[in-house]
């Protein structure tokens, strides 16, 4: 199996576990995020993010380099449930992480500045 099936399969029980698909705040940790809406997931996606952070300075200064990956799990775990509340899936994430390869991250950057200025300045005329 590979990593996309695993997010696909993932993706599914956090589709399933949404409240208006019949999940249970009282049964499930996905439904309760779900169920207090966005300032709840988006908070944990905060802190799991500094977890991430901690552990990797943890790892520069003789920690255990693997705590970074259970907080990065915890991480895209929290940032899945994100994108399942706003219609998105992993595949969408991957489908542009694929676009992106092969161009300049300074590159991408740019591009990404261009695209926002020209769209603020088309709303103003």
């Amino acid at each position: 199996m590979n990593a996309q099936d695993s997010l696909a399969r993932l993706a599914a029980v956090i589709e399933s576990r949404k409240p208006q698909n019949g999940g249970d705040p009282q049964a499930s940790y996905v439904s309760r995020l779900l169920h207090k809406g966005p300032d709840a997931f988006l908070k944990k996606i905060g802190e799991e993010a500094t977890e991430v952070v901690m552990a990797a300075k943890d790892a520069d200064h003789g920690g255990d380099a693997q705590k970074i990956v259970y907080e990065v799990a915890d991480l895209w775990f929290h940032s899945m449930i994100a994108l399942a509340h706003y219609g998105l899936t992993p595949a969408d994430v991957i489908a542009e992480l694929d676009r992106r390869v092969g161009t300049s991250g300074i590159e991408e950057k740019a591009l990404r500045k261009v695209a926002t200025r020209e769209l603020e300045e088309g709303g103003h005329t």
